[in-house]
């Protein structure tokens, strides 16, 4: 099978062949038909996350088709349409796994960073950690709602019932998120780099109630904001747009420094916490969602060898939506 492989930081992606993946006892071999490019992906390639596999094939967004079970495999038949997102194991045993708290568990496993990913023909996965995915829409419309769309509803919840939601970087996540509450009624305001008025224009045609530089002021004063840029300078500047008792919720698996700010900024009951990885709970309550929200991903798509390409256009901010490779297409 051809794959993209992850060996040094700071070096592009190797394109390489190898003899497609056997699944275990518990697995199942799926032929890979999309798999979406998310900024995690950037800082693996960045060396910004500790101790991954080495090498490693990236991708945590994948959509496939069950190809061969694993021994004991019952979740899923031959063919059936699966999607394998970020959170690839854990070991069922320790604190916050017993406490339904497993995506805080110490010895977890994740797809495309400690385990093998989707940017390959093939790959396999643990059953117990993927989910059966709709036949209707395309591959590359769903391989963005396996990471983008549960970590924007995981960091959703986190703000509670917050009604009026900032969204700090309108990327793949927050333009999910931003259908997600146009349907529930409520405004979301959305917050791009400066200069960015194609983000801005893409937020207001998805009913974006404002859309501005992450350093203006919105109209209103915010229930609460999400940031999924990886800014740290984003951390104070959404807590002034937060009112009394607001929450600001950091989204991304890392994010630069967060500078010093004043207490004042904090002070009135506000809240900063972040959001770790997701559970399956969150997933299954995903997609029940999914189903009956009208969600259209907008993606843009690349060859399995292009996956450098694409890495560098999200790095830019050169991609309206999210980012997506599709293997069975050649460079």
């Amino acid at each position: 099978m051809r794959a993209m492989i992850f060996e040094t930081p700071g070096a592009p992606l190797r394109a390489v062949e190898r003899p497609p993946p056997q699944p275990a006892a518990g697995q199942v071999l799926l032929r890979v038909e999309a798999c979406g490019v998310c900024r995690t992906d950037l800082h693996l390639v960045d060396g910004e996350l500790p101790e991954p596999l080495r090498p490693v094939v990236p991708g945590h967004e994948i959509v496939g088709r069950v190809a061969a079970l694993g021994a004991g495999v019952t979740a899923f038949r031959a063919g059936q349409r699966v999607g394998v997102p970020w959170l690839g194991w854990t070991c069922g045993e320790c604190e916050a796994c017993r406490r339904g708290q497993e995506n805080l568990c110490d010895a977890a496993r994740f797809t495309g960073y400690t385990l093998d990913g989707g940017y390959a023909e093939y790959t396999v996965a643990d059953q117990r950690y993927c989910f059966a995915l709709p036949e209707g829409p395309a591959a590359a419309e769903l391989a963005p709602l396996l990471c983008a769309g549960l970590i924007g509803q995981r960091a959703l919840a986190m703000a509670g019932d917050a009604q009026r939601v900032g969204l700090y970087g309108f990327g793949a996540a927050a333009h999910i998120l931003a259908q997600v509450l146009r349907h529930q009624g409520r405004p979301f305001y959305a917050f791009t780099r400066a200069g960015d008025a194609a983000s801005q224009r893409f937020a207001r045609e998805l009913g974006a109630a404002w859309a501005g530089d992450s350093s203006a002021a919105p109209p209103v004063a915010l229930d609460a904001a999400l940031i999924f840029a990886p800014a740290g300078e984003l951390v104070p500047a959404a807590l002034r747009r937060v009112r009394k008792g607001g929450t600001v919720v950091c989204a991304g698996i890392h994010m630069s420094e967060i500078p010093a700010f004043p207490y004042d900024i904090l002070w009135g009951e506000r809240v900063l916490r972040s959001v770790a990885n997701l559970t399956r709970a969150d997933g299954t309550r995903f997609f029940e969602l999914a189903a009956r929200t009208p969600i259209a991903t907008h993606v843009q798509c690349w060859p399995l060898e292009a996956a450098n390409q694409a890495l560098e256009a999200l790095r830019h901010g050169a991609v309206q939506g999210a980012a997506v490779l599709l293997p069975a297409q050649q460079a």
